[in-house]
């Protein structure tokens, strides 16, 4: 057996154990990843937190999913809240979203815009597109929980889309993200028809 075939039966060999949670957090890390709020007030006060697990579940009824981890006291309130409020944010609302993210920041300050629907729930006027949704189940898993919520209603003007870039998250930084313009190639569709991507 050569070198190089040696070389390419090692790294055809898969990893196990310790190595695969550190694959794992290295795959995610570059993985990038569309950012959103959410927002809530279980009874004993309005939070809000930022994250990058939204996915779409189902189009009918519209429904979404997002993780919480064990280890944030908002997502503990999120968790006993019955409605939320799912804010997709953009380019222009990353300061929001930065403050969201990080501990200890008071999110409903005097200085941050934000209001209540007619429901109760608080939001964030200024991010164009949002949604009340109610919690429809929870599945806690180690060290986290999956949330799964009812889009009930949208924001204003929310079928006509955004202009503004979209954010995401990837290899711990904030980013635009923009269409590869070019005229010559027509849009490439990644998913079937039958698939919950749209």
């Amino acid at each position: 057996m050569t070198a190089r075939s040696e070389k390419q039966e090692r790294a055809a060999q898969p990893t196990a154990g310790a190595g695969v949670a550190e694959a794992f957090m290295m795959a995610f890390r570059h993985h990038p990843a569309g950012v959103a709020i959410i927002t809530a007030d279980p009874g004993d006060g309005p939070v809000a937190l930022t994250v990058s697990s939204l996915i779409s579940i189902s189009a009918s009824p519209p429904t979404v999913a997002f993780s919480l981890s064990d280890n944030s006291s908002s997502a503990h309130a999120v968790r006993r809240a019955e409605t939320v409020v799912v804010h997709f944010v953009r380019r222009s609302d990353m300061e929001l979203a930065r403050l969201c993210a990080t501990r200890g920041r008071d999110r409903f300050g005097p200085d941050i815009r934000w209001a209540r629907l007619d429901s109760g729930e608080p939001y964030y006027p200024d991010v164009g597109l949002w949604f009340r949704a109610a919690v429809r189940g929870l599945f806690p898993v180690p060290g986290a929980c999956l949330v799964s919520a009812e889009l009930l209603e949208a924001s204003p003007g929310a079928e006509e889309g955004l202009a503004d870039d979209a954010l995401v998250y990837a290899n711990r930084a904030w980013h635009g993200l923009r269409p590869i313009a070019d005229a010559g190639l027509a849009p490439l569709f990644l998913w079937p028809d039958d698939s919950a991507t749209f």
